[in-house]
């Protein structure tokens, strides 16, 4: 990773946990709780995307019973980067000082989360990854696994960012770091939108650390994952490597 220099950290200040959720109904209680316990002190934000499912309500529910708990309501189902983007906005507007990425179905364990953010007292951002010695999956087909690699290999080698785990979503950023992406810019999905902040982060010349994680597939609900995401993750990436191959050749800063 990027060393940052000499670099001195500051404290991190308060911790918003962003967990976006679509039909999540079953899921989002238990892991709202499971935050809650792991990290007392973090506050957390539910940003729905009009699940038809009750999802919205129950995020209600939990917010009028805990004032760290925080629901974002949104029209409709955008996708993972436009929940993100939305959560982001509204933590720093709010004044958090590290926003996290977390799943709802828990895959990512929130028991996990104090290891990302005693990393980030010394880094700009840190990545839970599965692909670091001590990262790992839980009831994955062999299929899914050789894909996430797989992607992550292609994605490294196009891009030139030294990440292993660079499409994983279980992330703590401070908030700075995510104002020195250019936010604005950002148009991706899904988890090609993990891709993107990843790249963008050490193009940026942002010290990225990875931590190990364990990886547990969702038991209950259907996972986001579809073709389409693949296929955007795919040619996007491939853009982006191609466009700063071209412009190291031409003398021009990355985009």
């Amino acid at each position: 990773m990027n060393d940052g220099g000499q670099k001195r950290y500051g404290p991190l200040g308060s911790a918003l946990v962003i967990i976006p959720t679509y039909n999540e109904a079953e899921n989002i209680k238990p892991i709202v709780a499971r935050v809650r316990e792991s990290v007392p002190e973090a506050h957390v934000l539910v940003a729905d995307d009009n699940s038809p499912d009750g999802t919205g309500k129950l995020a209600d529910e939990l917010a009028a019973a805990d004032d760290q708990v925080h629901v974002l309501h949104r029209k409709g189902k955008e996708g993972l980067g436009a929940a993100y983007m939305a959560g982001f906005r509204w933590g720093i507007d709010h004044g958090y000082g590290v926003l996290v990425e977390m799943d709802a179905d828990g895959s990512h364990q929130p028991e996990e989360l104090p290891r990302l953010l005693t990393a980030l007292k010394g880094a700009d951002l840190v990545l839970g990854s599965r692909w670091v010695p001590g990262g790992r999956v839980v009831n994955w087909p062999k299929s899914r696994e050789f894909l996430s690699r797989g992607g992550s290999l292609y994605s490294r080698t196009l891009l030139g960012v030294p990440i292993r785990d660079i499409t994983g979503g279980y992330r703590a950023f401070r908030v700075e770091t995510l104002q020195g992406l250019g936010l604005d810019e950002v148009a991706s999905q899904g988890y090609c939108f993990q891709v993107d902040l990843a790249r963008r982060a050490v193009e940026a010349g942002f010290r990225v650390v990875e931590v190990p994680i364990t990886f547990v597939e969702r038991e209950i609900g259907e996972s986001k994952m579809s073709n389409d995401i693949v296929v955007e993750a795919l040619w996007r990436v491939t853009a982006w490597g191609v466009g700063s191959r071209t412009g190291k050749i031409l003398g021009r800063k990355p985009s």
